[in-house]
């Protein structure tokens, strides 16, 4: 059984390991792949509202999220989240439940929506699950992203109405 809870300081380098691995292979996440760990950490869970991590029956960490405004002031009731699932851990439902978790989580903070700026359009599972939650797509972003082994692709805008 997962487990989703509030981040803890002394999580960092259990996620640090994950999140370094994703930004390093430059497919999915827009970070430089050489981001330092430093500039991550402020990324990741600095500057968020709020960071969570999802811990399997071991207690070990297998995923992770942040939550945030996605703009200031008049469009601070979007908000935008990030997710990251271990490698080990991938395929087993982590991402569904994390952003299933972060849309109550969203709800009770005061969001009234949740977009996802720039979903690349070649991670199609993520695509696939976003838009299996409720996500449309509401953009395209012409070569928006240079993916590490494929140039220039599109992105998506993600977008999901949390209340109405």
């Amino acid at each position: 059984m997962i487990q989703i809870r509030p981040y803890q300081e002394t999580d960092w380098p259990f996620i640090w390991e994950f999140l370094h691995a994703t930004f390093r292979a430059g497919d999915t996440y827009a970070f430089s792949p050489l981001s330092t760990e430093s500039d991550i950490h402020k990324a990741w869970v600095e500057l968020p509202t709020a960071t969570f991590v999802a811990c399997d029956s071991d207690g070990q960490i297998v995923g992770t999220y942040y939550l945030k405004p996605n703009q200031p002031g008049l469009g601070a009731h979007v908000c935008n989240c990030g997710y990251i699932v271990a490698p080990q851990a991938q395929g087993k439902g982590i991402a569904t439940l994390m952003c299933e978790h972060s849309q109550a989580q969203a709800i009770n903070m005061g969001f009234r929506a949740m977009q996802f700026n720039l979903v690349v359009s070649t991670n199609e599972r993520a695509v696939r699950l976003w838009q299996k939650l409720g996500f449309s797509i509401v953009g395209t972003l012409p070569g928006a992203f240079l993916h590490a082994q494929l140039s220039y692709v599109d992105a998506f805008v993600m977008y999901k109405q949390l209340v109405t």
